[in-house]
């Protein structure tokens, strides 16, 4: 037995502002340099990958990618520093969450032998 979590982070209008699925957008995109691919990756059509690069940028009013077009080395979609921040602080906030999650579980559930979660009702 264990817990799940999910965590995101919302504004004031509960409104969803970032969360693991624009933090998979951003670590595929790192990747493989491109959003047409992201995409496919996490199954999406191009522009609604594109919708949640451009409601995240709008919200911390600063670019996340920069796009150049063409066929040369330097081409494709990139990553800019603040990206790269974010997916890292949404990830510590996440594990931090979760190891805290399955510790409090523990503690409440497993440690204690809890009569409620380990006693089968006979009729299942």
């Amino acid at each position: 037995m264990n817990i799940k979590v999910k965590v995101w982070i919302e504004d004031e209008n509960k409104n969803l502002v970032f969360g693991s699925g624009k933090t998979e957008i951003l670590e595929y995109i790192d990747l493989t340099g491109s959003i047409s691919k992201t995409a496919q990756k996490v199954g999406m059509n191009y522009k609604k990958a594109w919708s949640h690069i451009k409601i995240l940028e709008n919200y911390i009013e600063e670019d996340l990618v920069i796009t150049k077009k063409g066929r040369g080395e330097d081409s494709g979609t990139k990553l800019t520093p603040k990206a790269k921040e974010l997916i890292s602080l949404y990830k510590t906030l996440d594990d931090d969450i979760k190891n805290y999650a399955t510790k409090r579980f523990e503690e409440l559930f497993i440690s204690k032998n809890c009569e409620v979660i380990n006693t089968k009702d006979s009729n299942d």
